[in-house]
């Protein structure tokens, strides 16, 4: 099993203005992101914790906890045990702890 890189543990928030084409980039939070009605954000921890923070009502963010877990450091799956939110896979694609771009 290889490890996630360190600069990945932390919360994410969503850039959405430098998107590419099958990449989404999130910063950090204290980025200087330009005015939004909302961003969606998420936290990995090194002890297997991820919490979502999806846009919620009133373009405030959400809050769910989960799991996350990866054999190769890479490929991250999610879930959320015991509520009915789907989990899903995320691919790093880079992390320098400036930036992390996720596979779209």
């Amino acid at each position: 099993m290889t490890e996630p890189p360190k600069e990945l543990f932390g919360r994410w928030i969503h850039s959405f203005e430098e998107d590419t084409p099958g990449v989404a980039v999130h910063r950090p939070p204290d980025f200087a992101f330009p005015p939004a009605r909302g961003r969606r954000g998420l936290e990995f921890a090194a002890d297997g914790t991820f919490v979502d923070h999806p846009i919620g009502r009133g373009d405030a963010p959400d809050t769910f906890r989960g799991v996350w877990h990866s054999d190769d450091g890479r490929r991250f799956t999610v879930s959320f045990p015991g509520t009915a939110r789907p989990g899903r896979t995320l691919e790093v694609l880079f992390c320098d702890g400036r930036v992390l771009k996720l596979k779209a």
